[in-house]
């Protein structure tokens, strides 16, 4: 019996260092930002695009290059706000603290701490700042006045890489017609390409057979139906 007959739901271990990041003209802009952050306008950049597009491997790829700590935003309201400012800091998901006033009022505090200590800050959303529905005002202006960055829809090749990305997280190696076949017939989001990785798994894991085109088409056709 193979190691993959075995049906333990392992977790996926995500790559995120700078070459296991595809480049495609869709995120193309955002990479160059991310690699010339020195020049950034104020030291502030803030990463935007749908839930999968790679936000999370570039903020990886800035820290490494930075020397930035990395928090989730929801975490805001707990941190020590002085001991963050001491270097370059990235804020996850910061659309997400909308309306929560503690954590509005942190992250406005770590990001004028943070640019008057002289380092630099990067925040990521799903949307731009403009969008979050910040309610305090302060917040929102300077948010708003970051350099925006922006991930698109992926076009053929970086859904073809994304696919391949996602399957070798999972320590999966899908047959040579698997990946293409799936780029020409899933929906071209980032989430259609997580979820049916996912469900491919599953379907390996549970039948113990290898994931090829065949088991991708079955995998497909019982979503439709």
């Amino acid at each position: 019996m193979s190691p993959r007959q075995l049906a333990f739901d392992l977790p996926a271990r995500t790559a995120l260092g700078r070459e296991d990041f595809f480049v495609s003209p869709a995120n193309a802009q955002a990479v160059a930002l991310i690699e010339g952050w020195r020049d950034w306008p104020a030291r502030k950049l803030a990463l935007c695009g749908p839930r999968g597009a790679g936000k999370t491997h570039l903020v990886h790829v800035w820290a490494a290059l930075a020397g930035a700590r990395i928090l989730a935003a929801g975490t805001l309201a707990e941190a020590d706000i002085a001991a963050l400012a001491d270097g370059p800091v990235a804020v996850e998901d910061a659309d997400g603290i909308a309306g929560r006033p503690e954590a509005e009022a942190a992250l406005f505090h770590l990001h004028n701490l943070v640019l008057a200590e002289g380092h630099a800050l990067m925040v990521t959303a799903a949307a731009p700042p403009r969008r979050w529905g910040l309610a305090l005002p302060d917040l929102a202006s300077r948010m708003e006045a970051m350099l925006l960055a922006r991930l698109g829809p992926p076009d053929d090749a970086l859904l073809a890489a994304v696919l391949a990305k996602l399957f070798a997280d999972r320590q999966l190696a899908p047959a040579p017609d698997c990946v293409p076949y799936l780029a020409r017939r899933i929906e071209r989001t980032f989430e259609a390409a997580r979820v049916t990785v996912a469900a491919i798994d599953a379907r390996a894991l549970a039948t113990g057979r290898r994931v090829t085109r065949q088991l991708a088409a079955e995998v497909l056709d019982n979503r439709r139906s």
